[in-house]
């Protein structure tokens, strides 16, 4: 995590590329939403201008002054993106009557400051139509700044879109997010010693998130659209960087959007905030079929992150090496993996070629060739090694007393990994003081050092959400709990009511409802929709209404009117038959979310 392989620091192709096109800059230092909250700080990467420090990665010093150039640029005509007013891009393409808006960032307040900008330079175009590239919330969750909820404008995503989009950021949003603050270094300080980026771009924004559903999904490759007059020709990919992706081609503005499948960095297999397990194999292929597809009938290629690259010959490069590195990232791990090695084993043991790390887009600023030979061997044979005692190990603060105890006591063992940390071996001090901090977590002796290790780990490390981790866990270590600063409670309006029992039933506290029976019938007058409600056994069923039995207690209401029952504020306007304890009886049951849990400490 290291070395920056054999790539060239004198070749300054990248920084051409990242500020050519360039138009505008942004018209304000800060971002903020409507209660006065910085939502977006462009002056957090000022730092970025100077030389490397010794204190940061030279690779991800590069990455980063590369990744904090902010504003307006024009990729060809016609096509414009806003670059560092998020963690993402947003993409703007002119249609006959207005604009297309292509990934509209993370929050509603950047991606209108955006479209601000834009229409200041470009003109006052209305909105046209949106695309979401793929399930993630940095391309979806500022949707609401450039449309409104309830217009007629047309919204295209792949197929999939809506489902996997809760699964990632409802179902498990909450340990998602605040996982996603520690890889993200969200209350790490930006500067040398501190936040230097993400890789995929400085930070993600914390304004207002939202979502508002496609209305219509792109089902195969090769399904052509027009939108407000501008054709587009898509690329099914499903299982690469979301499981609900998807490329596009411009045939007639011969420029190729190859949404987050292929970028100017190692991207995740499984990201350290936690997703499904991505398929490296599919990835691959899916690169090549678009460049079977693509790649000669374009003259630029862009993506949600980074910056483009102009030329047929460039691009069919770019795509190729893209293509063999996460290729060559599954081969080698199965080849290693059908030898008997484990994933740890394989990641210390697997070397990228030359050539690949020749390429400075092939680095590890936000996946890493570590973390991602490691998911691949989840995907294939999941958390358990082969090796028995794998199968029923004591759970981490039990484990930790036991190390302790090994080595006679805490005080030894933080001795011990004293020793390990200064003999130049920070990775085994970093695993002995795990133990020691979870063995007694009032020992501030054994924080202080494991966040000294981690901060000695952080400096050197070429991934930024290694880095981030690194740093977020060493503030834990001496000042406590992070609290989480942010959240997805913006997307609830755009759930289908299946979707949002599904979110309860998540929540329900198993062993509270083991004895606990209750069947209620809920209709929902705005929708025609009708469903009916069964907890029994701990688990929480619906299905739609049925009248083979009479329900306990039956509720006739619109959805906004569930919303607000979910958010607390009561049953005001809900009809209501039957024996309305029902509903205190599941409400009794259900659990709140932690959003502040600790992560370096028990």
């Amino acid at each position: 995590m290291t070395a920056s392989g054999s790539a060239d620091f004198g070749d300054r192709t990248d920084f051409a590329d990242a500020d050519r096109g360039f138009l505008a800059g942004p018209e304000q230092q800060q971002i903020r939403t409507a209660d006065g909250k910085v939502a977006w700080d462009f002056e957090a990467t000022a730092f970025l201008q100077g030389d490397c420090p010794d204190t940061v990665n030279p690779s991800l010093w590069r990455q980063s002054q590369l990744t904090a150039r902010a504003g307006l640029y024009e990729v060809t005509e016609g096509i414009h993106q806003i670059r560092g007013f998020d963690l993402s891009n947003m993409t703007l393409i002119e249609g006959d009557r207005g604009v297309i808006v292509v990934d509209p960032l993370v929050s509603a307040e950047t991606a209108a400051a955006g479209l601000a900008l834009y229409r200041k330079v470009r003109g006052d175009r209305p909105v046209t139509g949106v695309i979401y590239t793929h399930s993630h919330v940095d391309h979806f969750g500022g949707v609401e700044g450039v449309v409104e909820p309830g217009s007629s404008v047309p919204i295209l995503a792949p197929e999939g879109f809506m489902t996997e989009a809760v699964a990632e950021n409802v179902y498990v949003g909450t340990a998602m997010l605040r996982r996603g603050m520690y890889y993200s270094g969200s209350s790490v300080e930006a500067g040398p010693r501190g936040k230097v980026g993400m890789g995929l771009g400085f930070a993600a924004s914390v304004g207002t998130v939202g979502l508002l559903p496609p209305t219509k999904s792109i089902t195969a490759t090769g399904q052509e659209e027009t939108v407000d007059g501008v054709r587009f020709v898509f690329q099914s990919t499903p299982g690469t960087e979301a499981p609900s992706e998807m490329n596009f081609l411009l045939p007639d503005r011969r420029a190729l959007c190859m949404a987050e499948n292929a970028t100017h960095n190692l991207h995740n297999i499984l990201t350290l905030r936690g997703a499904l397990v991505r398929d490296a194999r599919i990835w691959s292929h899916y690169l090549g079929e678009a460049i079977d597809l693509f790649a000669d009938r374009a003259d630029v290629v862009f993506a949600s992150h980074h910056w483009p690259t102009w030329g047929t010959a460039e691009i069919r490069d770019f795509l190729e090496t893209q293509r063999d590195l996460y290729g060559y990232l599954h081969d080698q791990t199965l080849r290693l993996l059908n030898q008997g090695y484990v994933g740890s084993e394989i990641a210390e043991l697997i070397e990228m070629p030359p050539a690949l790390q020749e390429a400075w887009h092939t680095h590890d600023y936000y996946g890493s060739v570590s973390h991602n030979v490691k998911a691949i061997y989840q995907r294939y044979l999941g958390w358990y090694s082969g090796h028995p005692s794998d199968l029923w190990e004591q759970p981490p603060v039990e484990t930790a007393k036991r190390y302790a105890d090994c080595f006679g006591g805490v005080p030894n063992l933080v001795a011990k990994a004293r020793e390990y940390a200064d003999s130049g071996d920070p990775r085994f001090a970093a695993q002995l003081l795990k133990h020691a901090v979870f063995a007694d977590p009032e020992n501030q002796e054994a924080k202080n050092l494991l966040a000294d290790v981690f901060e000695r780990l952080a400096l050197g490390a070429e991934c930024a959400t290694w880095r981030n981790c690194y740093l977020m866990g060493a503030g834990e270590l001496r000042g406590g709990v992070a609290q989480t600063t942010s959240g997805t409670s913006g997307m609830a309006t755009a759930l289908s009511v299946p979707q949002l029992f599904d979110t309860m039933a998540i929540r329900v506290n198993g062993p509270k409802a083991w004895d606990l029976k209750a069947v209620s019938d809920w209709h929902f007058t705005d929708l025609d929709e009708h469903y009916r409600l069964t907890l029994k056994n701990g688990v929480l069923t619906y299905s739609p209404a049925s009248g083979s039995a009479a329900a306990d207690a039956s509720f006739t209401l619109t959805k906004p009117q569930f919303l607000a029952l979910l958010a607390g504020k009561g049953l005001e306007g809900v009809k209501i038959s039957g024996d309305v304890s029902v509903l205190q009886r599941i409400v009794g049951v259900l659990d709140e979310t932690d959003p502040n849990f600790a992560i370096v400490t028990p």
